[in-house]
């Protein structure tokens, strides 16, 4: 590591960049949105760990081996937090601020007392260990491209618990385009989503749901205060994030307001965010139970009176666990004996085998909306007899303002008003007067157990939606994420397990 320092400090005093210089053809240097590094300072030199009280030698003379106490330290070196991703274009792709990571973890120290360092790797000398190298960061503003053992590798890092962080180089487009299509054919089962204001990331540490950005920004044309980091979600944890504008000029405090990126304050505390949610999130994937997803080996011809159960596609990110519902009609069938499917379907509202299901479930982290062909569908499907059950997976408020606003579309004058905890839905099988909550919930409500909160549309007497503001499918997998505002283990399966007993009972 040190050797490859030492090259990147002499290359970078040599690298100046003009407009018309191209670092390698379709480095897209020409295309509208291209920003040019402005070459940073290299890091300083490791400090020598010298204490200046221990610089002499005392009297008496030493021994007739000399021990000199003036000999150089060699403390217990900090663990790795962030790995820096070299490119084979040299340092002018990947390290033009040199210093930006080193200067963020100066201000961790300063800023909360922690005590990380870095290391310099190839993505090819990436261990798919997380222990090893818990966050990857690449930064740059140039088009780049991993190679298909790359992907997969970084594939099975991610879903390992690491994380990778891609940064927008002072905002430039070209690094940006790449870094989403990048992580689209990475991950093509879970598209890469702009993460919403409520989301665990902007409030690990810091509350920043607003933040402060450069001039630059805004006359590039955004004018919204939010973060814009764009992510891939699995199970309920983001696993890679992109920023939309540069955050390492202000992790290297450089002081020009016409640059494309955050002030160096909001920088610096969206960094303290990405490392505090990048910890937590790993400690909770090494303990994720690896559910199971439970299939019937029964053919469908013999199984006409099973339960069957759909869980709804919509333009969004609609599938937040990927082994809950199977798990929660397991779980169902032990408690109740009643047969079910779990071989669920996973449809479109304006799939024609729809009105086939009685109960559909809904799930979502952010914000989402119906077109009005799938509006119409939900509305007819409710009309005659069908069930819609939903959850703010996570109790996250991006799916649960949306999903207000999408009913009130589908069921014009009809209410989404709260169940009153002396309603039969909280009595069979499970009597349910009051819920253990998550701890990021009791927080925030000040209690460790509460009521349980459903709310329901009703139609002609009968309820036709039943919806969580709380998340309870991680619950139903026995692993509710630390930033979950959801049900405990117990409680979210006993809801559930009513839920779905009033739906084939009603």
């Amino acid at each position: 590591m040190k050797t490859r320092l030492c090259v990147l400090i002499l290359t970078l005093q040599t690298l100046p960049f003009a407009r018309s210089q191209m670092l390698f053809p379709g480095d897209g240097s020409t295309e509208p949105g291209f920003v040019p590094p402005i070459v940073g300072k290299p890091p300083p030199p490791p400090p020598a760990h010298i204490s200046s009280a221990e610089t002499y030698i005392p009297y008496p003379p030493p021994p007739v081996v000399p021990q000199a106490r003036s000999e150089k330290k060699k403390p217990p070196k900090p663990p790795v937090l962030f790995t820096k991703l070299t490119s084979p274009y040299g340092p002018l792709d990947w390290a033009t601020r040199p210093n930006d990571l080193n200067n963020l973890l100066k201000s961790l120290k300063e800023m909360i007392n922690v005590h990380f360092t870095l290391e310099v790797k190839s993505l090819d000398e990436v261990d798919v260990d997380p222990d090893r190298n818990p966050i990857l960061y690449r930064s740059g503003h140039f088009h780049f491209s991993f190679t298909p053992p790359q992907r997969e590798r970084l594939r099975r890092y991610l879903l390992n618990g690491g994380m990778l962080v891609l940064n927008t180089g002072m905002g430039s487009k070209p690094f940006y385009d790449s870094a989403i299509r990048e992580l689209t054919a990475i991950f093509p089962e879970s598209p890469v989503r702009r993460l919403g204001p409520d989301h665990p990331i902007f409030h690990s540490y810091y509350d920043l749901s607003r933040v402060q950005y450069r001039s630059g920004v805004r006359k590039y044309g955004y004018t919204l205060d939010e973060p814009w980091f764009d992510g891939v979600t699995i199970q309920c944890r983001t696993v890679a994030i992109v920023s939309r504008w540069g955050m390492e000029i202000g992790w290297d405090a450089v002081d020009d307001d016409s640059l494309l990126g955050y002030s160096i304050e909001s920088a610096r505390q969206l960094g303290v965010n990405i490392m505090s949610y990048a910890i937590a999130q790993r400690a909770w994937a090494k303990n994720l139970s690896q559910a199971i997803r439970l299939v019937d080996a029964v053919s469908d011809a013999s199984s006409a009176n099973r339960m069957r159960l759909a869980q709804i596609e919509y333009d969004g990110e609609w599938k937040t666990r990927h082994a809950g519902l199977s798990l929660l009609l397991h779980q169902f069938n032990l408690k109740t004996d009643i047969p079910v499917k779990f071989d669920r379907l996973e449809m479109r509202l304006t799939d024609s085998r729809l009105f086939d299901c009685p109960v559909v479930y809904m799930a979502g982290h952010e914000d989402f909306r119906l077109n009005e062909e799938e509006a119409g569908a939900l509305r007819d499907y409710l009309k005659r007899g069908g069930l819609l059950f939903a959850e703010a997976c996570c109790g996250r408020k991006g799916f649960d303002a949306a999903f207000q606003r999408e009913m009130r579309r589908v069921l014009p004058g009809v209410p989404l008003l709260p169940l009153p905890v002396s309603h039969p839905i909280f009595s069979i099988p499970n009597a349910i007067a009051s819920v253990g909550i998550t701890p990021a919930l009791a927080a925030q409500l000040g209690t460790a157990a509460t009521e349980p909160r459903l709310f329901a549309m009703e139609l002609d007497g009968h309820l036709v939606v039943i919806y969580s503001p709380f998340g309870l499918a991680g619950g139903w997998e026995l692993s509710q994420s630390p930033y979950a505002f959801g049900y405990d283990d117990a409680s979210a399966i006993k809801i559930g397990e009513n839920i779905l007993l009033y739906a084939i009972t009603q």
